[in-house]
């Protein structure tokens, strides 16, 4: 928690993140799986772009973090929904191949009847462009005090980066994000359901977006 209460510098780039509006609040949306909540959780350095038609969510909340690096710490606004049902979605990362070039890993899902389905999702983005609908909103919530979510993810139950007792959340009992575009750093599920799933490599830059 030090290195989250110490100098200034480090939360006024935190408060890019944290805008507080419900303008803002729409910018965190939709992710991909990456497995059951981790033990112990610092992400990669690289960030990875998703896209989807539509998201439907129930028990919102948005809160701001510090995820850990390779190459030091980023400012997050983290987003859990106890449920998702997720259309159309799409995941891509680029990943530089030494002596080689650029490799795009992609995974699509959701693209029939069958929607993407999560629940305990949470999500870490900076930025994110979308048309949101919110139900049952409130805003400027204690994060120790929302109630319409799954809460926050304290570091002993999943390994993410710790955020300020007592600092600024949003929360909604239902959301509706149509036309997503996201760039995140990471995303923890309890479980996730990825039907009509189609995953690819290619050559080159092939991103969602």
């Amino acid at each position: 928690m030090e290195s989250l209460a110490r100098g200034g510098t480090r939360w006024k780039r935190f408060a890019v993140v944290m805008v507080p509006s419900v303008a803002a609040t729409a910018a965190i949306g939709v992710a991909i799986a990456q497995g059951a909540l981790a033990a112990s959780f610092s992400v990669s350095g690289q960030q990875f772009k998703v896209t989807a038609k539509e998201l439907k969510g129930d028990g919102f909340v948005q809160y701001g973090a510090l995820d850990k690096g390779q190459n030091g710490q980023h400012p997050v606004a983290v987003v859990g929904l106890s449920s998702a049902e997720i259309t159309k979605l799409c995941q891509s990362v680029v990943v530089p191949v030494p002596g080689f070039g650029d490799v795009t890993m992609r995974l699509q899902a959701g693209d029939g009847e069958e929607k993407v389905l999560a629940k305990t999702l949470y999500i870490d983005a900076d930025d994110l462009r979308t048309n949101a609908t919110f139900s049952d909103v409130d805003i400027g919530v204690s994060v120790d005090h929302t109630t319409k979510g799954p809460g926050p993810a304290k570091r002993g139950e999943s390994g993410r980066g710790d955020y300020l007792p007592g600092s600024f959340a949003q929360q909604a009992k239902h959301v509706l994000f149509k036309d997503v575009e996201q760039r995140a750093w990471a995303t923890t599920a309890g479980t996730f359901q990825l039907s009509g799933l189609h995953m690819s490599v290619s050559r080159g830059k092939n991103e969602c977006y």
